[in-house]
């Protein structure tokens, strides 16, 4: 599964965090957030877990983050 996530992750420096905190606590393929988008798009490839687990734990992050429809 793909997770598509709108977020309010505003750095490179936030990006490289997050990325490398939900690499180190789920088992996924790829992570990246697009900066440049307007909705901040964090996209997961390979996620295998629920998609409200990832929101609970970027948010738990400090960061604003829900599914992007």
């Amino acid at each position: 599964m793909i997770g598509i996530f709108k977020t309010n992750i505003g750095s490179p420096e936030e990006r490289q965090q997050m990325i490398r905190a939900i690499a180190s606590s789920f088992p996924v393929g790829s992570c990246h957030v697009d900066l440049d988008d307007c909705d901040k798009v964090l996209r997961i490839a390979d996620l295998q877990v629920e998609e409200n687990i990832i929101i609970e734990f970027v948010q738990k992050q400090g960061f604003v983050c829900e599914i992007l429809e």
